[in-house]
C-alpha cells in the first residue's frame, strides 16, 4: 500500500481520527459497488491548494461532479496564473485592523493567512472574461459560469501565464473531462461583483450568465440520469450553499415532480463547526433523513476537524499514495 494509506491505517483508530477512516472506507466502497461521487466545495479550499488532490481524485475518476461556490471556482484559476504574486502571512492571528488595512492598500486581499494579489491575478481574468462575456452577449448565447472558465482554459490563452503545473489545478482536470460542475449563488464571487459591474456599465447584459434556477434544473436532469445507472454519493467540504444545494435536489425530485429516484447512497462532512442550534454547522445526517435526502441505512459520516488537514489524508487513501 502507500505510506500514507499505511500509516493512516494503523495509527487513526479513535475519535475524529476513526471517523475519518470509516468515511474514507465508505467512499471506496461506494465506487467499488458501481456508485459515483459529487464532491463539493464550501470555504476557500482553492486558495487552500486542494487541488493538488482533488485533480488527481477526478483524473482517477473517484470524482464524477463538483458543487462549489464562485469564490472556490475563480480562486482556482487565481492561483494557476498568479501563485508567484500571493503573500502569506504566517502569524495572521496577530494582525491589528491597521495590520489588514495596509494589506488593502498594498492590493492585497486576505483570505486567512494567504493574500490574493488584485492585479495579477483578479484583474488579470476579468480582462479575459470580459471578453468572453461580450463575444457571447455579440452572439446572444448564454452559458453558466463554470462554463466560461471551461472556454478560457481550453482556448489556451492562459497557458504561456502558469505559475503552477497545470496537473494540480483541479478546474484544469475538470474541463479536460468535461465534468459536470455547479456553482449555485456565483454571482457573490469576485468575479460575479465583476460581472455585475460590467452589466451596470451597460458593456454586457445579465441575460449572458445562467442563472440559479437554471443550474438547479440542470442539477435534477444530471441526478435523475445518472441515477439510472449509478447509485451517487455525497462528500460534503465545509458548509454553505456549496452543500445546501445540491443535497436537496432528492426531495425536489420526490417531492415536488413525483417522480421516482433514489437517495444520495452515501453522506459525508466535514466540517470545524459543532453541531448545534441556529450555527453555521448545517443539519447533521440524522436530520437529512427528516427530509428525504438519506435514508436511515445510507453510510453517513461527519469528520469534525480542518478540511485543510484532514481531507488531502482522505485523498491520499483513495489514491492508494
Amino acid at each position: 500500500m502507500g505510506a500514507v494509506r499505511d500509516f493512516i491505517l494503523h495509527h487513526y483508530r479513535h475519535f475524529n481520527a476513526a471517523a475519518l477512516i470509516d468515511a474514507a472506507k465508505g467512499w471506496e466502497a461506494h465506487l467499488a459497488g458501481g456508485g459515483k461521487m459529487l464532491l463539493t466545495m464550501g470555504g476557500a479550499m482553492s486558495t487552500a491548494e486542494m487541488g493538488l488532490v482533488i485533480a488527481d481524485l477526478i483524473r482517477q475518476e473517484k470524482v464524477h461532479a463538483l458543487c462549489v461556490t464562485g469564490a472556490n471556482l475563480e480562486e482556482d484559476v487565481f492561483n494557476l496564473v498568479a501563485h508567484d504574486a500571493y503573500v502569506r502571512i504566517p502569524h495572521f492571528r496577530e494582525l491589528s485592523a491597521a495590520d489588514d488595512a495596509a494589506l488593502l492598500a498594498r492590493h492585497l486581499n486576505r483570505v486567512t493567512d494567504t493574500c490574493i494579489p488584485e492585479e495579477e491575478a483578479m484583474r488579470k481574468i476579468e480582462r479575459q472574461m470580459l471578453e468572453l462575456w461580450w463575444d457571447a452577449h455579440r452572439r446572444e448565447e448564454r452559458y453558466f459560469p463554470h462554463e466560461y472558465f471551461y472556454r478560457l482554459l481550453r482556448s489556451g490563452a492562459l497557458q504561456s501565464e502558469y505559475q503552477i503545473d497545470p496537473k494540480d489545478s483541479w478546474l484544469v482536470a475538470a474541463a479536460e473531462r468535461d465534468l459536470p460542475l455547479f456553482v449555485p449563488g456565483w454571482e457573490d464571487s469576485t468575479l460575479g461583483n465583476m460581472f455585475a459591474a460590467a452589466c451596470v456599465r451597460g458593456e454586457v447584459e445579465p441575460r449572458v450568465m445562467k442563472s440559479g434556477i437554471e443550474q438547479m434544473v440542470r442539477l435534477v436532469d444530471w441526478y435523475t440520469r445518472t441515477d439510472e445507472t449509478a447509485r451517487l454519493g455525497f462528500f460534503q467540504i465545509g458548509g454553505g450553499i456549496a452543500g445546501d444545494f445540491p443535497i436537496c435536489v432528492v426531495p425536489l425530485i420526490h417531492q415536488d415532480l413525483r417522480r421516482d429516484v433514489r437517495v444520495w447512497g452515501y453522506f459525508c462532512q466535514i466540517s470545524e463547526a459543532s453541531t448545534s442550534y441556529g450555527s453555521y454547522s448545517g443539519a447533521p445526517p440524522n436530520e437529512k433523513i427528516t427530509w428525504g435526502k438519506l435514508e436511515a441505512t445510507t453510510p453517513r459520516f461527519i469528520i469534525e476537524s480542518d478540511a485543510t488537514i484532514v481531507f488531502p489524508l482522505v485523498a491520499a487513501y483513495l489514491l492508494d499514495r
